[in-house]
């Protein structure tokens, strides 16, 4: 059995902490980022571990950091046998790293060394990646640079979005930390160094990165659309405001029609010409509404002829 300490804050980390609970392992404290504020109210609210540790009456630790000598000193007073983390979102010295007797490992989103950094699963859609995976690597002080314990890969359907991506990867990642404990400490030790000549990095999506430029190809809108679900989420301006575009597909046809234009909606979509031919919408969100199938959207207004991006009003993206 292993003293454990396990390190992560959202959704994706969950699973495999659930796991570690269900296991003959013991899960001696949680690390999670201190609470934000979140919602239209602002109100504080816990992170998804954080809420999961809280369910079994596990203590919590929430540093903003570890510069303080006294984060440090609190994480090694736990004799934790290994650290396990996932999704932490902190910057971890080398002496967290050095605090457990095992050794500190990382479950990782990709198949590294392709991705490391914040946004693997989003830019293995970007990037039109027919697989992805997780990683299991040794923690060391280099971004996601550690030798590779185990992984497994996974074929990447092509009409997922990166929410659907994360939710198959997530317990992929548990089941693979379940599966390297029982030999982890002959694991770390014949971990395999990365190939840094295959190094690829996936730094943190911005939010301007989600406005759609309809001057681009349609299968480069598609991956992104996909990769933003469900955040930031692709958005255009219609008429000043503010709409989101949770869904599409391409269409093969090409209009002369200027980028943006709608140039059709219909029940099964809003069709909207871009550089090289036309996608079809086929979930979208008018501002301050629900997101809706193009069917209801024709309810509530049909698009047709409508000149998608042409800039924003008062109403800030």
């Amino acid at each position: 059995m292993l003293n454990i300490v396990y390190a992560g804050t959202p959704e994706f980390a969950v699973p495999a902490l659930e796991s570690l609970l269900q296991s003959d392992h013991r899960v001696v404290a949680v690390y999670t980022q201190p609470d934000r504020p979140s919602g239209r109210g602002r109100k504080m609210r816990a992170s998804p571990v954080k809420a999961c540790a809280l369910s079994h009456d596990i203590p919590i630790v929430q540093p903003d950091s570890f510069k303080s000598q006294s984060d440090i000193d609190t994480i090694k007073a736990q004799n934790a046998d290994l650290i396990v983390v996932a999704a932490y979102g902190l910057i971890l010295p080398q002496a967290v790293l050095n605090a457990a007797q095992t050794g500190c490992i990382n479950i990782h989103a990709s198949l590294l060394p392709r991705w490391r950094g914040a946004s693997p699963i989003q830019q293995a859609i970007l990037a039109g990646d027919q697989q992805s995976g997780i990683t299991l690597m040794k923690m060391e002080k280099r971004l996601d640079a550690g030798a590779v314990i185990a992984s497994r890969s996974v074929n990447i359907d092509s009409k997922w979005s990166a929410a659907e991506l994360h939710d198959v990867l997530a317990p992929l990642g548990a089941g693979l930390l379940m599966e390297s404990l029982g030999d982890i400490a002959s694991g770390l030790n014949q971990a395999l160094a990365q190939d840094e000549s295959l190094v690829s990095y996936a730094p943190l999506i911005h939010k301007s990165q989600a406005e759609i430029d309809w001057n681009k190809s349609a299968s480069t809108l598609i991956h992104e659309i996909r990769a933003f679900n469900s955040w930031p989420v692709s958005y255009t301006a219609i008429s000043g405001e503010l709409l989101r575009i949770w869904r599409a597909q391409s269409q093969q046809q090409h209009t002369p029609d200027v980028p943006g234009t709608v140039v059709a909606h219909n029940a099964s979509g809003v069709y909207v010409s871009c550089s090289d031919a036309v996608i079809q919408i086929t979930e979208l969100q008018y501002a301050g509404r629900r997101r809706c199938s193009a069917s209801d959207a024709l309810n509530a207004r049909n698009l047709s002829g409508i000149r998608l991006g042409d800039g924003f009003g008062t109403l800030s993206p």
